[in-house]
């Protein structure tokens, strides 16, 4: 076993600039293939990341303006929707498991609370909203369907929100002064969605309407379709401009009277481009890693040619084709797998620096390169080693000894 290492590395380190140079290329397409694996999966987490704080299964429904006649009425007339509309949708639909309205309280109001104060996003909601937001309760409650009944002036704070206030006190119970009027606060909330969603307000939606003196007054609709497919919840938005149309008098195909935002068709298109990215980053990964092993198929070559004498006098003195063969073979699998396993290497800990600096980055998020992908790039590798070496190792056990040992 010793005797074979050591004529193994004499073979290899008798032209070490050429074993070098050859070496390296190999480990460049190992590096660049796990390299350009991190980054995709990378990209991807971070496409996923930007969904992270909304339900994946949800329609979000706009009023806009009708932009084509229908039923004698000409174009351009406001769409508007109501509670009832909220009320309606999940008793025709009923693959709807979860409905909320949205009332923006317009501009960010003005918020104190003794003698600090602060400017925030306030909005009006139904309880089911806690679902579409993925809003998580730290401290107390959401709105209920109590407080939208009695119109109470009852909210539920962001987490900066309320460190921003109150400071570290327990917000629960304390008084908010909303634009000149008081709200018990009744929850605080954490949202992974960012700093943006923790410096949000949740007020009934009666209560904001009435504040507004716009009463039943719904500025977006806001539903889930429990585990619908794309297909399916394609479908459900048909039946939803459907319903509204035929409620408030648009043409069903009018898009600019009712602009409905599926989130699971978005996200099904994200997912299907980080396929084919997939596919690409495999393609240019595998078609680099090529190059440095048909660099090594070359070389063996060369090797061979010119170790004919000393083959030529193995098989005289009795080698087997099959010595002969291991032999070469083995001069190629050392030769890829340790180029191999070093690009591989260079690869991994690249990415591991790129991901504990780039934590914060929106669209490059835990850049990782799974178990599954590193072995069958290690495989590939050795198969990839093997059959680059297979041909000039067949070549070389087909050698006539007595030709080889006239050979210059």
């Amino acid at each position: 076993m010793n005797e074979s290492l050591s004529e193994l590395w004499d073979v290899l380190s008798r032209n070490a600039l050429r074993t070098l140079l050859t070496g390296l290329s190999v480990a460049w397409g190992m590096f660049m293939l796990v390299v350009l694996l991190g980054a995709g999966q990378g990209l991807e987490n971070g496409a996923a990341w930007e969904f992270r704080d909304d339900a994946q299964n949800s329609l979000t429904v706009s009023p806009g303006k009708t932009s084509l006649p229908y039923q004698g009425r000409g174009p351009g007339r406001e769409v508007r929707l109501f509670n009832r509309d909220q009320a309606l949708l999940p008793r025709e639909i009923p693959a709807i498991d979860h409905i909320s309205g949205r009332f923006y309280m317009w501009g960010e109001y003005s918020v104190s609370y003794g003698t600090k104060s602060a400017s925030f996003d306030v909005r009006g909601v139904h309880p089911d909203h806690v679902y579409l937001e993925k809003t998580l309760l730290k401290r107390g409650r959401f709105i209920n369907q109590l407080d939208l009944l009695e119109q109470r002036k009852v909210a539920v704070i962001g987490r900066r929100v309320s460190e921003m206030l109150l400071g570290r006190r327990d917000p629960i119970g304390e008084q908010l002064n909303i634009k000149g009027l008081s709200y018990k606060v009744v929850g605080e909330f954490v949202d992974e969605g960012g700093e943006a969603e923790l410096l949000k307000i949740y007020v009934p939606i009666t209560t904001a309407q009435l504040v507004y003196s716009q009463p039943g007054r719904v500025h977006q609709l806001l539903l889930t379709m429990g585990d619908a497919s794309v297909d399916e919840s394609r479908a459900i938005a048909t039946q939803v401009r459907q319903l509204l149309g035929s409620r408030h008098g648009f043409a069903p195909e009018d898009k600019r009277a009712l602009r409905i935002m599926n989130s699971l068709e978005q996200y099904q298109r994200v997912t299907a481009v980080f396929s084919w990215l997939h596919v690409f980053v495999w393609v240019v990964g595998a078609g680099t890693l090529l190059a440095g092993i048909i660099g090594i198929g070359n070389i063996m070559l060369i090797s061979v040619a010119e170790r004919t004498q000393e083959i030529g006098i193995r098989k005289a003195l009795g080698a087997t084709p099959g010595s002969i063969i291991r032999m070469v073979l083995a001069e190629a699998l050392v030769l890829t797998g340790v180029s191999g396993y070093a690009g591989l290497t260079a690869g991994v800990v690249l990415i591991e620096i790129v991901a504990r600096n780039v934590q914060d980055v929106p669209f490059l998020r835990n850049p990782s390169v799974n178990i599954g992908a590193s072995l069958v790039a290690a495989a590939s590798i050795m198969v990839a080693g093997a059959l680059a070496g297979f041909f000039p190792a067949w070549r070389a056990a087909r050698i006539n000894p007595i030709e080889a040992l006239r050979a210059e």
